[in-house]
């Protein structure tokens, strides 16, 4: 079964120019319950459906199974979708023999940018690029699911907590 296995954090510095690539992303939730997610995905032209089975105590591993579909049939499953969806540009960022995928959200999450990194197990080191700021991994607020449910413009905080970008973005 394939397992999913990343940590997540707030970002508070300059990533923009040390992107390869980036690109806007759109999702929709069919099942957002606990513990499986079932996800709706268009990005670069092109679909994707995800399944998502729980996390781990910590929230750093899951099972995932993900494949394409035609952009036509994703679009069409969208509005199967709940209420809601997330907006966000991705830029992939290569730091230390590691890609980190900086997200930074649009719409209801304008505001909020986090970074998470990949691994092959739950110990394994990586070099942390500067732009890292706290830890937020297995925080159910900055699950993508419950972004849509509670976006971040709701949430009660001040400028530059939460997951403001600083000033480089």
């Amino acid at each position: 079964m394939p397992q999913e296995i990343e940590r997540k954090f707030l970002v508070g510095g300059a990533y923009k120019q040390l992107a390869a690539k980036s690109s806007r992303i759109v999702q929709g939730y069919i099942c957002s319950a606990r513990g499986r997610t079932v996800r709706v995905r268009i990005r670069d032209g092109r679909g994707y459906l995800t399944i998502k089975g729980p996390s781990d105590d910590e929230g750093l591993s899951r099972y995932e199974w993900e494949r394409e579909l035609p952009v036509q049939e994703a679009e069409e499953l969208m509005r199967l979708c709940e209420p809601g969806v997330v907006d966000k540009t991705r830029h992939l960022v290569p730091w230390g023999g590691h890609t980190f995928e900086v997200d930074e959200f649009h719409g209801d999450n304008e505001g909020l940018t986090v970074a998470e990194v990949e691994l092959s197990s739950p110990d394994e080191p990586f070099e942390r690029p500067p732009f890292l700021g706290p830890e937020v991994t297995g925080d159910r607020r900055y699950y993508n699911s419950q972004l849509r449910i509670h976006p971040y413009k709701d949430w009660n905080h001040r400028p530059g907590e939460n997951g403001t970008p600083g000033p480089e973005g």
